[in-house]
């Protein structure tokens, strides 16, 4: 991964990752057990709540990229014969 100068978009990085794989240990344990009967959906909402967060670290860093990564068709220069 890319050393980040930027500590937000670091932190950004260090978040989607995080959360990415606690949505992933949440989803698996609600389909291995399942909900509880009586649940009033707090591991749906919980589930939403870091999808959110997600995409929102996603559009920052997303929007990083954009501003800071040079253009690629610089790379594809071919020389003359």
């Amino acid at each position: 991964m890319i050393a980040d100068s930027n500590s937000d978009i670091a932190w950004h990085r260090v978040q989607l990752k995080k959360n990415r794989h606690a949505v992933k240990a949440l989803e698996t344990v609600r389909f291995t057990v399942g909900e509880m009967s009586g649940s009033t959906g707090q591991t749906q909402k919980t589930i939403a709540g870091l999808k959110r967060k997600i995409a929102e670290s996603e559009r920052c860093i997303a929007a990083h990229e954009r501003q800071t990564r040079r253009p690629l068709a610089t790379d594809l220069k071919v020389s003359p014969a």
